[in-house]
C-alpha cells in the first residue's frame, strides 16, 4: 500500500468498526421501501451477528460467496459480514439469467449463493432449481451439505449452500437462519479470524465482460475498495452530515465503491433503493432531504423528463456522481440548475481499477464536467501511450489511457494470461480506452481500442452476444456492433446471415437472446444480410456496418 496522505491501510470490516465508534448514533442506512433503519452502531452489530453465523455455517477465510440480488439490506450486510471473516464476495449482475449465472457460479468456485426474488423479469426460483436440481430432491439435507467433503451439486463442486433473502424454499436456507449458527463460533475464534486478515487480501470479485466471450472475475482487495471509496468521498467533500440516495446497483463498482464505501469512510448516511425508478429517487430526495444522488446519465434524464418532476423539492441536493457514459451538455446543465446539484462530479474508470481512475472536482466548470473526465484520483498515476509502441505521448495526442496505483486489481481470477495482457510488468493497467490529456491536466475519452459497447453504463462485449446468437439453429454468421441511442448512449445491433433455406425474424432472434442472456444484451435491432463488408485480409469491417446501420435505421 502506498503511503498517501489520509489513506487507510485497513480492512473493510475495520473501516466499518472505526466509523461505528466515531458516529455510533448517527444514521448509517435507511430504506424507504421496507423497514430497515440503522445507526452505525446498530448496523455494525448486525454485521457481526451475521458474520459469526456465516463462520458457523462453515465459511472459511478465502472461500467465495456469490450474491445475486438487487439492493436489499441483506446485500449490504453481507458485503461487510463476508469482509470481516475473509470470505470473498462474488457479485452477480441482477440482469443475468441461467446461462450467465451457471458460468459465474462454476468459474468463481463459489461455496455459497445468496439470492432474492425481486428481479424484474427473472424467475429466480425457477432458475435456481434448474441449475441446482439437487435442491428439489426430497432426500437433500441442507445442513449435511454444509460440511460435506464431497461435492453436493454435480455442476458446482465447491457449492455447499443456497440462501434465500425472501421466501422459504426446499433445500435452501433462509436469511434468518444464519444467526442461529453464530453460537457455534466463540468470541475468541471470531476475533482471531478478523485478526488474521490483511488489507491486501482479495475480498471482492466483480465480473466484467471480456473479448473471450465470457466475463472475467476481477479480484479486488480491501485496500482497493476502502481507499477508492475514501478518495471518492473526499472529492465530493462528504461528511457525516451528507445523505446519499443510491439508485445504482450494489453489484457494480458504482454502487459498491463510489456509493457504499464513500459513505462508510465518511460516516455519511446511505439511502438505497431496491432498484431505480425516477419516482422513487424524487421521493427519497425530498422526504429524506438528501444532499447527493448517484446515477448514469439515463437515470438523470428519466428524472428530469418525469411528468411529476416539478412537484418535488431538490433544494437540499448539493453533489453526486454521474458516470458510466458521456453526459450531454443540456442534461448536465439541467442537473445543475433544476436539481440544484451544483457540485455534481464526473468519474471515469473501470472495474479493474476498483473503479475510479479520474474525477472532476466539485468546483470545476460545467464545460470541464461535460467535455472531460477530470484529472487523476489521489494516489493514481495516469499516462497516454501509443498503443503500438507503448511510448508515452504528449498533451493533445490520442493514445491508450493507462493507470497505475493502489487501486489496480490483483488480477483476473484463474486467468493469468488475461491478467498479464491487462497489466504490464511495470504495473500499468491498459484500459483499452483512447484518450487525450489536455494541458490543464484533465483527460478526455475519445474512443475505444477494445470492441466494446457501453449501453446505459453497462459494458457489453460483442463477442459474448455473438457467441450466443451463433447457437441459434438458423444462424450461419453474426456480427454485433454499437449504434447510437439518445436514451442509452449506445444500443446493440446484430447483423445476421441465415443458413441456406433457414427462416428467422427479428422478434425470434431477440426472444432467443432474451430467454438466456441479460436483457441489456438483447439486440435493439437485428438486420439480416447476405454478407459482411471485409478487408483485403478477410477481417470484418465493423465501422462500415455501424455506418450502414445508422443509415438504414435512421439513427
Amino acid at each position: 500500500m502506498q503511503n498517501i496522505q489520509g489513506f487507510k491501510n485497513i480492512t473493510m470490516g475495520d473501516m466499518l468498526e472505526e466509523t461505528a465508534r466515531k458516529f455510533p448514533t448517527h444514521k448509517a442506512v435507511k430504506y424507504i421501501e421496507m423497514e430497515f433503519d440503522k445507526t452505525w452502531y446498530e448496523f455494525n452489530n448486525k454485521v457481526d451477528r451475521v458474520a459469526k453465523g456465516l463462520m458457523g455455517m462453515g465459511l472459511k477465510k478465502g472461500d467465495h460467496a456469490a450474491v445475486w440480488a438487487t439492493n436489499y439490506p441483506q446485500w449490504l450486510i453481507l458485503m461487510f459480514a463476508t469482509a470481516k471473516i475473509g470470505v470473498v464476495l462474488v457479485t452477480v449482475n441482477t440482469n443475468y439469467k441461467s446461462h450467465e449465472l451457471k458460468f459465474q457460479l462454476e468459474q468463481s468456485d463459489s461455496k455459497a449463493l445468496f439470492v432474492c426474488d425481486g428481479l424484474k423479469d427473472i424467475d429466480c426460483e425457477k432458475i435456481i432449481y434448474s441449475i441446482c436440481p439437487e435442491l428439489g430432491d426430497k432426500d437433500f439435507n441442507k445442513r449435511d451439505a454444509l460440511f460435506s467433503e464431497k461435492p453436493v451439486f454435480e455442476a458446482y463442486p465447491k457449492l455447499r449452500m443456497v440462501v434465500s433473502f425472501d421466501n422459504h424454499y426446499r433445500g435452501m436456507f433462509h436469511w434468518n437462519d444464519i444467526e442461529s449458527f453464530k453460537g457455534l463460533v466463540s468470541s475468541g475464534d471470531y476475533k482471531a479470524r478478523k485478526a488474521s486478515l490483511s488489507p491486501d487480501d482479495v475480498i471482492n470479485m466483480q465480473y466484467t465482460s471480456g473479448t473471450t466471450g465470457f466475463p472475467k472475475g476481477v479480484m479486488l482487495t480491501h485496500n482497493n475498495i476502502v481507499n477508492n471509496g475514501f478518495s471518492i468521498g473526499e472529492c465530493m467533500k462528504f461528511t457525516e452530515n451528507d445523505k446519499l440516495c443510491i439508485p445504482v446497483p450494489f453489484f457494480h463498482c458504482f454502487g459498491m465503491v463510489l456509493a457504499i464505501m464513500a459513505c462508510v469512510t465518511h460516516g455519511s448516511t446511505m439511502l438505497p433503493l431496491l432498484w431505480y425508478t425516477p419516482m422513487k429517487v424524487m421521493h427519497v430526495v425530498e422526504y429524506e432531504r438528501c444532499t447527493a444522488v448517484h446515477g448514469v446519465p439515463t437515470m438523470f434524464i428519466g428524472i428530469l423528463e418525469h411528468r411529476d418532476f416539478d412537484k418535488y423539492d431538490y433544494s437540499t441536493l448539493r453533489t453526486g456522481i454521474m458516470a458510466g457514459s458521456p453526459c450531454p451538455v443540456k442534461v448536465m446543465e439541467d442537473v445543475l440548475n433544476k436539481m440544484n446539484m451544483k457540485e455534481i462530479c464526473i468519474t471515469y474508470g473501470q472495474t479493474e481499477a476498483s473503479p475510479a481512475i479520474t474525477m472532476s472536482s466539485t468546483t470545476d466548470s460545467v464545460d470541464t464536467r461535460v467535455s472531460t473526465v477530470g484529472s487523476p484520483m489521489p494516489g493514481v498515476e495516469v499516462k497516454i501511450v501509443d498503443p503500438e509502441t507503448g511510448k508515452d505521448l504528449p498533451d493533445n495526442a490520442p493514445g491508450e489511457l493507462c493507470a497505475r496505483g493502489y487501486n489496480i486489481m490483483k488480477g483476473y481470477y484463474k486467468m493469468p494470461e488475461a491478467t498479464e495482457a491487462a497489466i504490464d510488468e511495470d504495473g500499468w493497467l491498459h484500459t483499452g480506452d483512447v484518450a487525450i490529456r489536455i494541458p490543464d491536466g484533465n483527460y478526455k475519452i475519445t474512443g475505444r481500442i477494445k470492441d466494446m459497447i457501453i449501453r446505459g453504463g453497462e459494458n457489453l462485449f460483442p463477442k459474448e452476444i455473438e457467441d450466443f446468437i451463433y447457437t441459434h439453429p438458423a444462424v450461419k454468421d453474426v456480427a454485433v456492433v454499437a449504434v447510437p441511442s439518445v436514451k442509452h448512449g449506445e444500443e446493440v445491433c446484430a447483423f445476421v446471415i441465415l443458413k441456406d433455406n433457414a427462416v428467422a425474424d427479428e422478434a425470434g432472434i431477440k426472444a432467443y437472446v432474451n430467454e438466456n442472456l441479460a436483457r441489456h444484451k438483447v439486440p435493439s435491432y437485428v438486420l439480416f444480410v447476405d454478407s459482411f463488408p471485409l478487408t483485403a485480409s478477410g477481417k470484418i469491417q465493423k465501422y462500415k456496418m455501424r455506418e450502414n446501420a445508422v443509415s438504414e435505421l435512421g439513427l
